[in-house]
């Protein structure tokens, strides 16, 4: 009889206290739910095989069903904010350059905490699946609302997710979301970047034309004024228009 043991939930998650002997078979060598399978993010050279998720460049960000993914681009094309939606909770996802060294979610977390105090709100130290996080309650223009901010050190890469709505507070409206930041890719590049640069984030080349085309007809059509009307030149010889008849040289005196 052999007994499978609960594994950690990821390459970068915090570690976990394995559970007693959870299950019991007969004739199996080794039993491993779902949820026992690592977990990203992932750093594209040790993602799974067939990871998938749409290609905004820097992030491959599954959409499991009934999530929502919205996206904020400029007209090239250049993504400025990504979101995804399940219900009344959003994720905010955020991907920055680090040094190889070391990682710097330590750093940003108080940041992020002495910021919150110079706007007026409180945050508190939690501990999540990823190791520490920040809670708060924020006012906003529909009132208050909860937010938890999470971040994943990778190898010269941060990414930073923000949870808002209840999904901040319960982890059965979390789940959806969680589903997302499992299967999160990203990928560095080899590019040198400053510490803390957002990497870039691009839409995909058919989505980017379709941005573009919804953006050139919702911009109005300036109405060019009309050009003031030239005056005919004098006619010359056979109504053609001509040019100014130079006058007769004077005749000479002999």
């Amino acid at each position: 009889m052999i007994f499978s043991r609960k594994r950690d939930s990821g390459r970068h998650a915090a570690p976990r206290r394995e559970r007693d002997e959870v299950a019991q078979y007969d004739d199996v060598e080794d039993v491993v739910d779902d949820d026992d399978a690592e977990q990203g993010p992932w750093d594209i050279s040790d993602a799974p095989d067939g990871f998938g998720g749409l290609d905004l460049g820097s992030l491959h960000v599954p959409v499991p069903k009934g999530v929502e993914l919205r996206v904020q681009a400029d007209p090239d094309g250049q993504i400025q904010q990504v979101l995804l939606a399940s219900g009344e909770s959003v994720l905010q996802l955020g991907v920055f350059a680090a040094p190889r060294s070391e990682g710097i979610w330590d750093e940003v977390r108080e940041d992020i905490r002495k910021q919150l105090f110079s706007d007026g709100v409180a945050a508190e130290d939690g501990t999540g699946e990823y190791g520490p996080e920040l809670r708060a309650r924020v006012r906003t223009p529909d009132g208050l609302t909860d937010i938890r901010f999470v971040g994943v050190d990778g190898p010269r890469w941060m990414v930073r997710a923000v949870y808002q709505g209840p999904a901040a507070t319960d982890p059965t409206a979390a789940a959806p979301l969680d589903a997302v930041l499992h299967g999160l890719v990203v990928d560095r590049g080899g590019a040198a970047m400053p510490v803390r640069e957002p990497l870039p984030l691009t839409l995909p080349k058919d989505l980017a034309e379709q941005a573009q085309a919804q953006q050139a007809a919702a911009d109005p059509v300036e109405e060019a004024a009309p050009a003031e009307p030239r005056k005919p030149a004098p006619a010359g010889r056979g109504g053609q228009a001509g040019t100014r008849r130079r006058p007769s040289p004077r005749p000479r005196r002999g």
